[in-house]
C-alpha cells in the first residue's frame, strides 16, 4: 500500500465519523435516550422489567408494517390501506376460526388476505398507473367496510390457545416472541435495503423514476413487489394483533396507517422518496413506543396522544422545509 493510500484511510475514517455524528439517527437516539430518562422520573413504575416489555407491544406490530413502508415510500409510492388491511385479514381469520379452522390455518389465511390486499393495490398502481395515494385511501374504506358489513357491532372470539402465542407469548423471560419478530424483521429488511441490488434499485425509482427504467429496471415489477411486501407485513401485524387481543372486531387497529406513515417520516424517510434507513426506523419506532408507554403510565386520555402523533407527523415533514428558509435568510 503506497503512502498516499494510507493517508487516504484516516480522511475516510474521519468523513464517516463526520457523517454519523450529524446524522438523523444519532439525533433521534438520543431523543430516544432522553425519553427513556423522562420516563423513569416520571413514573416509579417504568424501570419495571415487565412492564418495559409490554410497552414493546406499542410499537412492535405496528414497526413491522412500517418496516415495508419505508420502502414503499421511498420508491416514491406509499399505502394508506395498511390499518384496513389488518381488519380485513383479522376478520377472516375470525371467520375460518368459526369454520373451526385450527392455528396452521389461521396463519396461512391471516398472510393470504394481507398478500392478496397488497396485490389489488399494486395492480391498480402499476397496471393502470393510478396515483397511489388516491387508490390506497379507497382501498382503507373498502378493506374496513368489509369488515363492518361481515361483522356489524359483532366480534370474532373463540381462537384456539395456541394461536395467543403470537401475541402474548415469551421466548425468554420477558423477551416477547413480538419482540424477536421485530428484530429479525428489522435485520432482514436492513439488508435487503442497504445490501443488495433490490435496495438499490429501490432508491434509484424514488429518486428518478424514468431514469431507473431508462437503465433497465423494472420499475412497475418492483413497486408491485413492495406493495406485496406492504401486504404481507400487515397480514403479519393483524396475526399478532389479534392474537393479543383474542378477539375480532371491525374497528381493530383504526387510525394505525398514521402512526406506521408517522413512524417511517420520523425515522428519517423522505415523505417524497428516494431516501430513508431502516435503522432510523427501527429508532423511531422505540420513540414512539416509549412515548407512547409513558403517556400511558400517566394516565393520559389516548385522544391526547393522537393529537401528538398528529403534531409530531406535521412537524417532522415541515422541519426540513423551515431549517431550509432560515438557512437561505
Amino acid at each position: 500500500m503506497s503512502l498516499a493510500e494510507r493517508a487516504t484511510i484516516p480522511d475516510r475514517l474521519n468523513s464517516r465519523l463526520q457523517r454519523a455524528a450529524t446524522s438523523w439517527e444519532l439525533l433521534l437516539f438520543l431523543v430516544a435516550v432522553a425519553i427513556f430518562i423522562a420516563n423513569s422520573f416520571a413514573s416509579p413504575y417504568f424501570l419495571n422489567a415487565w412492564n418495559l416489555s409490554d410497552a414493546t407491544f406499542n410499537f412492535t406490530e405496528k414497526a413491522l408494517i412500517a418496516f415495508a413502508m419505508a420502502l414503499l415510500i421511498i420508491s416514491g409510492e406509499i399505502d394508506l390501506s395498511v390499518a384496513s388491511i389488518i381488519a380485513l385479514a383479522s376478520t377472516a381469520m375470525g371467520a375460518a376460526v368459526q369454520l373451526g379452522a385450527g392455528t396452521p390455518v389461521l396463519v396461512f389465511v391471516g398472510l393470504a388476505t394481507g398478500l392478496a390486499c397488497g396485490a389489488f393495490n399494486g395492480a391498480l398502481v402499476t397496471r393502470l398507473g393510478l396515483p397511489s395515494i388516491v387508490v390506497t385511501i379507497g382501498t382503507m374504506s373498502l378493506f374496513r367496510g368489509i369488515s363492518y358489513i361481515v361483522l356489524g357491532d359483532g366480534a370474532y372470539r373463540g381462537y384456539p390457545a395456541s394461536f395467543s402465542y403470537f401475541g402474548q407469548g415469551y421466548v425468554f423471560w420477558v423477551v416477547s416472541f413480538e419482540l424477536v419478530l421485530f428484530a429479525l424483521f428489522a435485520l432482514t429488511y436492513y439488508v435487503v435495503l442497504h445490501r443488495t441490488n433490490f435496495g438499490r434499485a429501490i432508491f434509484a425509482i424514488g429518486n428518478n423514476p424514468t431514469a431507473a427504467l431508462f437503465s433497465g429496471l423494472r420499475v412497475r415489477r418492483i413497486k408491485f413487489v413492495l406493495f406485496l411486501l406492504t401486504g404481507l407485513m400487515s397480514g403479519i401485524a393483524a396475526i399478532c394483533l389479534t392474537a393479543r387481543l383474542g378477539s375480532t372486531r371491525p374497528s381493530i387497529g383504526f387510525g394505525w396507517e398514521l402512526e406506521v406513515v408517522t413512524m417511517v417520516v420520523l425515522g428519517g424517510v423522505n415523505i417524497l422518496g428516494g431516501s430513508g434507513s431502516i435503522p432510523g426506523v427501527v429508532i423511531a419506532a422505540f420513540v414512539m413506543g416509549l412515548v407512547t408507554f409513558g403517556l400511558g403510565l400517566l394516565n393520559v386520555p389516548g385522544i391526547v396522544m393522537s393529537i401528538f402523533i398528529g403534531l409530531l407527523l406535521i412537524g417532522v415533514i415541515a422541519l426540513p422545509r423551515l431549517w431550509t428558509i432560515a438557512r437561505t435568510r
